[in-house]
């Protein structure tokens, strides 16, 4: 990997490009490596080939036609990041709501969705390292999961269900809750099969044990959060905390996990434990529902208006010019959409990936007068220089996995 020349009789090191057409640079990423035989003595990051423009272009539209942008930043932790717009929205109007049916349904499938995330993001990173099992049997929990937001939402991944103050009631029944209650036990026999076969293998862990670990000073300075944050022993996590907790996090029992080394592996066993905890707080949530209350899986839109108003028989009450004036008011909605008083507000939800916030400035009209999103990714990209130096160019593939980093959300 070092060349003599010849008139200065100097070793000269040699500089590689790694990425965007490489599989583990998401089509995206650039990185410029400097080499000192096979180990890595710098890296510099290229970012900007999406030039998306997100931000500028939720700027020019109603306050609910962004709402699908943010199914669009990280396209694998949907839902999560429409409820910090959602909660942005709502604590900007002075509307928000801990204690709604809403509210247990967020919390359903906020804590699906991190499954979602972390299932890829461990069996990936496992392909990435040499192992294909694992890659097998998340994905066959995935679609699973997919299955339940194509079932609430039409669309197996870009759902835009979370509404301001509400969620989209006409897919929600019984069956579903049914469905994914036994999906939270079943997918325990799945972690189970992964943690035994990565977590006690040599290769893995002669792969990850030690490899990109960094300080608690570095962590502070790269502003990381969620598991990059947890690995090196930081007691953060947003819906555990007393003043910063949102949904009905601060009514379920359930705990964290934090790492003493800071290296991959750490990250790995956070990830593998926070899945099996995410399926205990969604049992403990659909306990909480009263699934009697909820139409069938065959109910008509009457059943489901029934639901939605808290009421036993409103059949009537849709009928005629009720009807009609809920019809008007619906298209008035949803044609000149919420105006909202001149207020600043940021939120800022535990997505799968760390730490999911937003800015809204608001102006008094319809639009949002500034967006700014808060991607944990973004701030989790910059490390990669830190932790990459001094490792071998065959550690590189493994180190971008164990961040996990998706491209959507950093460049906005």
């Amino acid at each position: 990997m070092r060349f003599e020349d010849n008139k200065h009789n100097k070793l000269k090191s040699m500089n590689l490009n790694f990425g965007p057409q490489h599989p583990a640079a998401h089509g995206v990423l650039r990185l410029i490596l400097q080499l000192d035989g096979e180990v890595i003595t710098k890296a510099d990051t290229h970012v900007g080939l999406l030039h998306r423009g997100s931000e500028k272009l939720m700027e020019d539209r109603y306050y609910l036609k962004s709402l699908p942008y943010f199914d669009r930043f990280d396209y694998v932790s949907m839902m999560s990041q429409e409820h910090a717009y959602c909660l942005a929205i709502e604590t900007t109007m002075g509307t928000i709501n801990t204690n709604s049916s809403v509210t247990h349904v967020r919390t359903i499938f906020d804590e699906l969705t991190r499954v979602l995330n972390h299932m890829l993001a461990v069996s990936c990173h496992a392909l990435d390292v040499g192992s294909m099992s694992v890659l097998f049997w998340a994905f066959e929990e995935r679609e699973r999961l997919l299955e339940f937001y194509e079932r609430v939402s039409g669309a197996r991944m870009h759902a835009a269900f979370y509404r301001p103050n509400e969620v989209n009631y006409t897919a929600l029944n019984r069956t579903l809750l049914e469905d994914i209650l036994k999906f939270s036990k079943d997918c325990k026999i799945t972690l189970n099969e992964i943690y035994n076969v990565l977590t006690y293998n040599k290769i893995w862990k002669q792969r990850l044990v030690g490899i990109g670990s960094y300080s608690y000073k570095v962590c502070l300075e790269s502003g990381l959060t969620g598991v990059m944050a947890r690995c090196v022993g930081i007691k953060r996590d947003l819906r555990l905390s007393k003043l910063e907790s949102y949904a009905t996090y601060p009514d379920i029992n359930f705990r964290g996990y934090i790492g003493n080394h800071g290296d991959s592996y750490d990250r790995y066993l956070i990830r593998m434990y926070e899945m099996a905890e995410s399926l205990y707080i969604v049992s403990q949530v659909i306990d909480r529902v009263n699934i009697s209350t909820l139409p069938s899986a065959k109910s008509n839109l009457y059943d489901v208006m029934d639901y939605v108003n808290g009421s036993s028989n409103e059949r009537d009450a849709f009928s005629g010019n009720n009807l009609m004036e809920k019809t008007i008011k619906d298209f008035k909605y949803w044609s000149e959409n919420i105006f909202i008083e001149p207020n600043i507000v940021t939120k800022t939800i535990e997505a799968p990936k760390g730490e999911f916030g937003v800015t809204l400035i608001s102006d008094g009209s319809n639009y949002p007068h500034r967006v700014k999103v808060r991607s944990p990714a973004y701030h989790h990209l910059q490390l990669c220089p830190r932790i990459i130096k001094g490792h071998f160019l065959a550690d590189l593939v493994a180190l971008i996995g164990t961040i996990d980093i998706v491209f959507g959300e950093i460049d906005r």
